[in-house]
């Protein structure tokens, strides 16, 4: 798993490990390596980390898959010299859920509202800060297109993870968060405030945060992630692994793990995530030469 403990993702990802350890009765083990299918932390890179060890280490035979997400499918075309071809160097085995982003401060925030955040921003360039769980994940990249958009500039500040990110808000020491909802306890807490979700309508569990669709933007952010494996695994295993992610998926204890981080579903068989990974991969490419961001200079 590409990310830090305790992180929206990490938590979700870990109980599907739980739940296909039951249904296969056999070890899915975190941590560590000794196991059947293997469930560990490298977090760093954009979420990227153990995306080499899929495409060029693991062997093919099931006993190790990892999360994909769009950051995977995106890095080839940040780089001069890419590791992996997200449409060639993975066996894709099921769609999942996505994340729940959006934009939170401090609660003593002088900003009420997203619209006077982008105001003072517009009033003093590059002094506003964000922080994010890396360079060029999506969220980095959705605030990047409305800076653009807004003829703004910010200071960007990537972490491992979200949950460093909100860490570095409340201390003071970055002015917002551009992230997976790791931040809602603090809203709900009242420790920090939320300026907008990105999802396609308002969230029942914080309604009175508007999207990015009614700010004017036309956009929807949720970057719906799944389950990969190295190239060329068998048909029957993937059928297999398939068949347990997505009974765990659809389970009544998963979809309350979901509902802590208003994760929606977005499931995609086999064939169907597939397919979704090319179409991406396209329309990763094109957004990253729009923006014009590179990683290696």
């Amino acid at each position: 798993m590409p990310w830090t403990p305790g992180s929206s993702s990490d938590v979700q990802l870990r109980n599907l490990a739980d739940l296909a350890s039951r249904a296969l009765g056999q070890p899915v083990v975190a941590e560590n390596r000794a196991g059947p299918v293997v469930a560990e932390n490298r977090a760093g890179a954009g979420g990227t980390l153990h995306a080499v060890t899929l495409a060029r280490e693991a062997r093919p035979d099931g006993y190790t898959i990892g999360q994909m997400h769009l950051s995977v499918v995106r890095r080839p075309y940040l780089v001069r010299a890419p590791q992996w071809d997200a449409t060639t160097d993975f066996t894709h085995i099921i769609g999942l859920t996505g994340w729940l982003y959006g934009v939170a401060v401090k609660a003593d925030s002088p900003f009420q509202t997203f619209q006077e955040m982008i105001a003072h921003a517009r009033a003093h360039p590059g002094r506003l800060s964000f922080a994010t769980s890396g360079i060029a994940t999506t969220n980095h990249l959705a605030m990047e297109d409305i800076a653009a958009r807004e003829r703004v500039e910010f200071i960007h500040v990537p972490f491992r993870g979200s949950s460093e990110g909100v860490t570095a808000v409340l201390s003071g020491n970055v002015d917002m968060i551009a992230d997976s909802s790791t931040w809602a306890p603090q809203v709900e807490a009242g420790g920090m405030r939320l300026l907008c979700v990105w999802t396609a309508e308002r969230v029942a569990r914080f309604p009175d945060a508007p999207t990015l669709n009614e700010l004017g933007y036309d956009m929807v952010v949720t970057s719906p992630y799944g389950i990969s494996g190295p190239a060329r695994m068998d048909p029957g295993v993937v059928r297999v692994l398939h068949d347990t992610l997505k009974a765990g998926l659809m389970s009544a204890e998963n979809t309350r793990v979901r509902a802590q981080f208003d994760m929606p579903v977005n499931y995609l068989d086999t064939e169907q995530y597939q397919d979704f990974i090319l179409r991406r991969a396209a329309y990763e490419r094109e957004i990253v030469t729009r923006l014009g961001i590179r990683m290696d200079g």
